[in-house]
């Protein structure tokens, strides 16, 4: 049941263009006995047709700059091809640790940001 409340709550996470993965990851860690590859894996096919739905709508709702797609495609591409070959390079545990700290990188950042602009 946790998984497919995970689950939910990643789709609409990702709907929302926050990243589903940031929920997604964490609970698949704690709550399965998968590497952190696999984990990242199915994070990534999980993303794919989340993305592909949240892009249909938001492009409906005109909320893309479709001249600058191709550009920011381009680049995401090469490197999801870059960090896929990383993250199989690195012991399963490395990997763990890395991703943990980028999370509380990004929270660190958040919360900063969200306090700069209270404060205007």
């Amino acid at each position: 049941m946790i998984l497919f409340l995970a689950g939910l709550f990643s789709g609409v996470l990702g709907g929302m263009g926050i990243g589903g993965g940031v929920l997604l990851i964490p609970v698949l860690t704690f709550f399965t006995e998968l590497s952190q590859q696999q984990i990242q894996g199915i994070n990534l096919m999980y993303f794919i047709p989340s993305a592909a739905v949240a892009v249909i709508i938001h492009r409906k709702n005109g909320n893309l700059e479709v001249k600058k797609i191709k550009t920011v495609v381009s680049a995401a591409v090469l490197a999801s091809i870059f960090g896929a070959v990383i993250a199989l390079s690195l012991p399963s545990g490395t990997l763990k640790r890395l991703f943990a700290a980028f999370l509380l990188a990004m929270g660190i950042y958040e919360l900063i940001k969200g306090f700069k602009i209270k404060r205007i």
